[in-house]
């Protein structure tokens, strides 16, 4: 019987990859009037997701994946991550799939909640990460589904109960970082760092882009709200 401790890591996880669904709902029921208030609440949720993930990669990838690894082998899986993204990035462009949104979504959402467990092993708080990555999941999600309704003779609410089952994706990574890699250190900084670089290549190759809105200022706010509760979340698991 799991204890209370794994149970809640798992409920977090779970939390977090069922925003994916609900970014896809949201994009489902996306039509606002005015027009030009749609597209800065458009602009502000990827920029409010762009903020989440370089807070997540700031305050927690980075800090606890560096502690096991010098700055060498640091630097290596970082690069590595962001160069994996980018291949990932060019193989689908070549191939004109139209999940290029929901891989992105998954190649960060995965090693995360890998994260998410081992970190809660180790004995470190889940409440910032798994936060984190339920505000990234959510315009993640939104735009994976606008990209693939607009490009799919899929029913919208099986898309959406497409992004509902991969949200169990997140208790299973939890659950084996909990009990198999808390035991490799070593590895899950890696995957840590790895994760990291992708994200932020992720960034600003697919988010940064999105955000601009010419003769709009408001939009980037999303970024720094983002940014702030990831700030906010850390000093208060830290105080």
């Amino acid at each position: 019987m799991p204890d209370q401790h794994v149970l809640t890591v798992i409920g977090v996880a779970l939390l977090a990859g069922l925003a994916m669904p609900a970014g896809a709902i949201l994009a489902f029921n996306d039509k606002i009037q005015p027009q030009w208030l749609e597209q800065e609440i458009r602009h502000g949720v990827m920029a409010l997701g762009a903020g989440a993930l370089i807070s997540a990669v700031a305050l927690v990838l980075i800090p606890d994946g560096i502690k096991h690894h010098t700055t060498v082998s640091a630097s290596l899986c970082f690069i590595g991550g962001a160069l994996a993204f980018m291949a990932l990035d060019v193989y689908l462009a070549k191939h004109n799939t139209p999940a290029s949104q929901l891989a992105a979504m998954l190649s960060d959402f995965i090693p995360e909640s890998l994260a998410l467990g081992t970190t809660a092993a180790m004995g470190g708080g889940t409440m910032l990460l798994g936060m984190l990555i339920a505000i990234q999941n959510l315009p993640e999600g939104f735009n994976a589904y606008r990209e693939m309704s607009d490009s799919s003779a899929s029913n919208p609410k099986r898309l959406i109960m497409k992004f509902a089952t991969m949200a169990l994706l997140g208790p299973i990574m939890a659950a084996i970082g909990y009990y198999w890699l808390a035991s490799y250190p070593t590895i899950i900084g890696g995957i840590m760092l790895f994760a990291a670089g992708g994200i932020l290549y992720s960034v600003f190759q697919d988010m940064a882009p999105q955000i601009h809105m010419k003769n709009r200022w408001m939009p980037p706010m999303g970024a720094i709200l983002g940014f702030l509760i990831g700030i906010i979340g850390f000093m208060l698991e830290t105080s």
